[in-house]
């Protein structure tokens, strides 16, 4: 009998994710805002209620995923039903590195030294190293985009980079924009939030200056639920405005 992943076992709980249908299941949940039931995981798949159920609850114990209960018609009271097991993605964070490696905990260092340095300097120049990563990333996206892409095109190559970059972004092509669902400096952010949040949007600020046909602009707009930053439509082509940096940049034209 296969023994459970325990929370000191990162490998176990990876290891879980090498099912396929396991995986496929962990990627559904993951991918929604709102926790899953089984029902809908299961339809979602193409497999039973009890196979869905079996592999929901591995991941469960290998806490990727949580759970919670709800009656999902609304209904309360006699004859309202039990309510239904739910499944969302757990906080918990797994990684592996063999042999181990903790950049992480190098992260929070040198984020607690900028930190004690007096004056903007320091977090002026994490901006600006930002800011042109974004400017590189930026070029990359466009360039894959092909030769004379649409908005459309460039703002899909947009989404494949922040994807990329684990940021799980999610267009809204009602109010078109574009949030992020998740942030690959969680771990800084408590107490690093003016330096970690300030290094996205500058990031975020070079991508969109090297894309802009996509009119999109990012601001910051702070939630416990998504990354700090979010892309919003540019209602007309930005003028020259400070940037993150701190610096004045004009605006640039589409490339061809």
């Amino acid at each position: 009998m296969a023994t459970k992943p325990t929370a000191n076992d990162p490998v176990g709980a990876i290891a879980l994710l090498a099912e396929p249908q396991r995986r496929r299941l962990y990627e559904l949940v993951s991918g929604r805002a709102d926790a899953v039931g089984r029902d809908e995981a299961a339809e979602a798949l193409g497999i039973s209620r009890e196979l869905a159920a079996f592999h929901l609850d591995r991941l469960v114990d290998g806490q990727l995923l949580s759970t919670e209960y709800r009656r999902l018609s609304g209904r309360r009271g006699p004859g309202a039903g039990r309510p239904a097991k739910l499944y969302r993605r757990a906080d918990r964070e797994v990684a592996v590195s063999i042999p181990a490696r903790r950049y992480d905990v190098a992260a929070r260092q040198f984020a607690e030294a900028l930190g004690r340095l007096t004056g903007s300097q320091a977090i002026d120049a994490v901006r600006e190293v930002a800011h042109q990563r974004g400017r590189e990333d930026g070029a990359e996206a466009r360039r894959a985009a092909g030769p004379r892409p649409s908005g459309r095109r460039l703002r899909n190559a947009l989404m494949a980079l922040l994807g990329h970059a684990g940021y799980e972004p999610e267009a809204d092509p009602d109010a078109g924009t574009i949030s992020l669902r998740n942030c690959p400096y969680h771990a800084l952010v408590s107490d690093h939030r003016e330096l970690t949040c300030g290094m996205n949007l500058a990031w975020a600020e070079g991508i969109v200056s090297e894309l802009p046909g996509s009119r999109l602009k990012p601001e910051l707009a702070p939630s416990p639920e998504r990354c700090c930053v979010v892309f919003q439509p540019a209602a007309s082509p930005p003028a020259a405005m400070p940037t993150a940096t701190g610096k004045t940049q004009a605006p640039e034209r589409p490339r061809t």
